[in-house]
């Protein structure tokens, strides 16, 4: 296997934790193999599969399909390493660190047997910078790639980025500054490739289906109707390094209760979940049972204009009020009880450290916003004032899951019995669904997620700039927008870099732009002849290209 070394970012590697159990156990064969000898691992996951297109893509249930179906220029390995994937060698890098010249396999091919080329790069990310595409993640190439800022304005034509075919087997790519964690971002879907031919012929039915879509990875997709539940992963025969995967078939279904997943569990017919709640005492003694933590904080996202109309929660103070009455501690103790932790900021703990001192981003920062009813109180009391009226009705929209409709129910018990004045409704609607309403800004408050991309604190601190197409929320500040600006574009001096960052994430703290509630763990159930089940910090979950099932 090729790989590359560790990718050092300020001082810490990218991340990950493989969970991987001992051989044996006594599943029925009919789980594990079929009659032929055949290796099938069953998952589930909590949301529909919105989409297949890589560079519309928002969510983590098509990220980690995408991951397993498809493949970027690099890949993460098994231990969180940097691992050639289309690329053939590494690149060759100008002496100022700004072009990048990769290979692209000769063996690389899609699954309608046209080979990988140069130019599905170049078309994919041109994609990604065009305007008319409205692409969300557009932001992740944005002041990374030459000339992706002026695209993105409408300033210059989407064939003036800074990305060339040299010839159908070389990339060349034209940095705007030197950017650390530039390979890593390859492993992205949003850069992943896309045969121009392929997408042109099917037009408005690219990617709406599993029929639709073109793979270059260990899998490929199928009995995926674009709404269905349920979708299957067979191994890409025809996948460059295909001898290393394993498993034959992968069949997932959405299962949105932790009930009906663990009667599904204990009946051997899926072979890994995730816990939650009071499910997690149930198993304790379990050798089953393990912690699998993650990069991913929760946070309630606050609507400050809503249909053109700027809402209650454009005042600051209401926000604040928001955001300080409830209580985080009880909320992991009672409704997660998997492991999680309160999170009192927004960039979560292990993720990066001071290059200079070595300390954890988070410890560093420390806690900015935290449970403080009485201070909760005032601030509701001042913003009510400002406003002009006694009460407040305000609506919170999160998922459909089991786990997601606690929570708000929670929060709502909580934020009632401590801000009198305050009426909360509840809106628990389908993932994709919630995806719209937040891409339509048609919420008021939002339960949401982020979990990091690659291993660095500016991955969650740029999601609030006035312009970030994940925003969706109205909160815009000036002095925010200017730290987060320094801290991209100052990327030589690492330690002032460093301390832009802390103080973009005071501001938002202060301005209460989002309420962070908790850093998340999962409490994971696997059969002890899953093998090499490999998850990961940053990026998509988890790669099934090193998994197998044995007895």
């Amino acid at each position: 296997m090729e790989k590359k070394k560790y990718l050092q970012l300020m001082g810490l590697s990218l991340a990950s934790v493989s969970l991987l159990a001992a051989c044996g156990g006594d599943k029925e064969e009919s789980t594990t193999t079929t009659g032929n000898g055949e290796q099938v691992l069953n998952l589930i996951e909590s949301a529909e599969l919105p989409t297949m297109d890589s560079v519309l893509a928002t969510d983590a249930v098509s990220f980690n399909v995408m991951n397993n179906v498809n493949e970027g220029l690099y890949r993460q390995g098994p231990d969180g390493e940097l691992v050639l994937g289309m690329a053939a060698e590494e690149p060759a890098v100008s002496e100022d660190g700004l072009t990048y010249t990769f290979k692209i396999r000769e063996d690389a091919t899609w699954s309608n047997g046209d080979p990988v080329t140069a130019n599905d790069f170049v078309y994919a990310w041109t994609r990604l910078v065009t305007p008319e595409t409205a692409a969300e993640y557009s932001y992740m190439i944005d002041g990374v790639v030459v000339n992706a800022t002026a695209i993105l304005q409408g300033e210059m034509e989407p064939s003036e980025l800074g990305i060339t075919a040299v010839d159908d087997k070389t990339l060349e790519i034209q940095l705007e500054k030197a950017v650390p964690y530039f390979e890593s971002l390859t492993t992205l879907s949003m850069f992943f490739p896309q045969n121009e031919a392929y997408v042109t012929e099917q037009g408005e039915a690219y990617a709406s289906d599993s029929d639709h879509v073109l793979y270059n990875g260990p899998f490929v997709l199928d009995e995926w109707d674009g709404t269905g539940l349920s979708w299957v992963m067979n191994k890409n025969e025809d996948y460059w390094d295909a001898e290393t995967v394993e498993l034959d078939t992968v069949n997932i279904d959405v299962i949105k209760e932790t009930s009906t997943a663990l009667n599904l569990y204990d009946t051997g017919s899926i072979d890994r979940m995730i816990l939650s709640g009071e499910y997690v005492q149930t198993q304790q003694g379990n050798p089953d049972l393990k912690t699998q933590p993650t990069s991913t904080v929760a946070y309630l996202k606050f609507n400050q204009e809503r249909a053109g109309e700027q809402t209650a929660l454009a005042n600051e103070n209401i926000r604040k009020a928001i955001a300080m009455a409830f209580d985080k501690q009880a909320y992991v103790d009672t409704i997660l009880q998997n492991g999680s932790i309160p999170a009192n900021g927004l960039v979560p703990e292990a993720l990066a450290v001071d290059p200079s001192t070595g300390e954890d981003y988070r410890e560093q920062n420390g806690d900015l916003l935290s449970f403080d009813k009485v201070q909760a109180q005032e601030y509701f009391e001042k913003g009510l004032q400002e406003l002009g009226v006694d009460s407040l009705t305000l609506e919170i929209l999160s998922d459909d899951t089991e786990n997601a409709k606690k929570s708000i129910e929670f929060l709502q018990g909580q934020l009632t019995q401590n801000l009198p004045g305050l009426e909360i409704t509840l809106r628990n609607v389908p993932f994709k669904v919630r995806l719209d309403a937040n891409s339509n800004q048609d919420y008021d408050i939002q339960l949401a997620l982020w979990g990091a991309d690659y291993a660095d604190p500016i991955n969650f601190l740029e999601l609030f700039q006035s312009e970030n197409g994940n925003n969706k929320s109205g909160y815009s500040s000036a002095d925010y927008d200017a730290l987060i600006e320094s801290a991209q574009t100052n990327v030589t001096d690492l330690e002032s870099r460093w301390q832009d960052m802390l103080d973009a994430e005071k501001v938002l703290m202060d301005e209460a732009g989002i309420a962070p509630i908790y850093q998340r763990a999962y409490a994971v159930l696997e059969k002890n002849y899953v093998e090499n089940f490999t998850t990961h910090l940053v990026g998509a979950d988890w790669s099934l290209k090193w998994a197998s099932v044995t007895k």
